[in-house]
């Protein structure tokens, strides 16, 4: 289990308690599929179920039992802590530079400001990178201490720590005959014009993921390195995309696009806090790392509850 997170164990410790995924997710704050993707990987770790789902009510299994006796003493050291913690918070000042890729910006800046209310003596210095190279260009230079990115460096030695889901969807202008489709088969999107970003983008990545999945080729009449100009090519019925769902929330309650639902889609991806391994991070970095890994999830379920719903709808189509 020496790869189990915090997080991992959190999740598992409120299932256990309520024996209910979904009043888990209610008291964390966070969406039943990401209660169950949590206890999902946890189990893929331990390498044995920790759950007995063959009755309507979730219970532990016999390793689940011992797993939660040695949860629970880790949670409560972790308690201890975040007590001693607590009595420096209000000490730390001082900057803190962090780098985020672009499609971060639709909810990185609104944590910062959460962040920076209760750390008001930090002075935060926001870096924005096109794309995943750039950030991490960033992190080598030692220009930043954190960075916000999807996938992490492959090449760069770095932790790089999930602390949330990052769906990516198909979107379509509101016009489209795919926005008033029961559900867009695979093959269907064959025939389609694709707006999309650039190679090295985690966006482009994820497309070319599903589109090998499915041993296709995406016919691109136009590629963009900003989210935003994607966005107002396909309402403008221009062509369709693949874009995470966390750029598309206002456009989505505005009715502006759609993401319908489709065949072997959302793709998910995570969002990572990352910082250079052999660096030992300033306190008001270490505090926003920290932060981010209590409070960024629930956030992201929170503010794009709608998308959220459409992730869980299309998910659960698809099993």
């Amino acid at each position: 289990m020496k790869n189990a997170t915090l997080r991992q164990l959190r999740v598992f410790s409120s299932v256990a308690r309520h024996s209910s995924f979904a009043r888990a997710a209610e008291e964390l704050g966070l969406t039943a599929p990401a209660v169950s993707m949590q206890i999902k990987e946890l189990e893929t770790e331990v390498g044995l179920p920790l759950f007995d789902r063959t009755s309507r009510k979730v219970s532990l299994t016999m390793v689940g039992e011992y797993v939660l006796a040695y949860t629970q003493r880790v949670l409560g050291a972790m308690r201890d802590a975040e007590d001693m913690v607590a009595r420096f918070r209000g000490l730390r000042t001082g900057p803190l530079d962090v780098a985020m890729v672009s499609t971060a910006k639709y909810f990185l800046p609104r944590l910062l400001a959460r962040f920076r209310d209760e750390h008001p003596g930090v002075e935060i210095r926001l870096h924005v990178g096109n794309n995943r190279e750039e950030v991490v260009d960033l992190m080598r230079e030692g220009t930043v201490e954190l960075a916000i990115m999807g996938r992490p460096p492959r090449n760069w030695p770095s932790r790089a720590e999930p602390f949330a889901m990052h769906p990516h969807v198909l979107v379509t202008g509101v016009e489209h005959p795919f926005a008033r489709a029961e559900k867009v088969p695979a093959s269907a999107l064959l025939g389609e014009d694709f707006i999309v970003r650039e190679p090295g983008s985690g966006t482009r990545a994820a497309l070319d993921e599903f589109m090998d999945a499915y041993q296709m080729t995406p016919r691109v009449i136009m590629q963009m390195s900003s989210n935003e100009a994607i966005k107002q090519a396909v309402m403008a019925g221009m062509g369709i995309s693949l874009l995470s769902l966390h750029t598309i929330g206002l456009e989505l309650d505005l009715r502006l696009i759609a993401a319908p639902e489709t065949e072997g889609l959302p793709v998910m991806r995570r969002w990572h806090v990352v910082h250079t391994q052999a660096k030992t991070l300033s306190p008001p970095a270490e505090a926003f790392r920290y932060f981010m890994l209590e409070n960024g999830e629930a956030y992201l379920a929170q503010h794009f509850k709608q998308g959220n719903e459409l992730v869980a709808e299309n998910a659960a189509a698809q099993e």
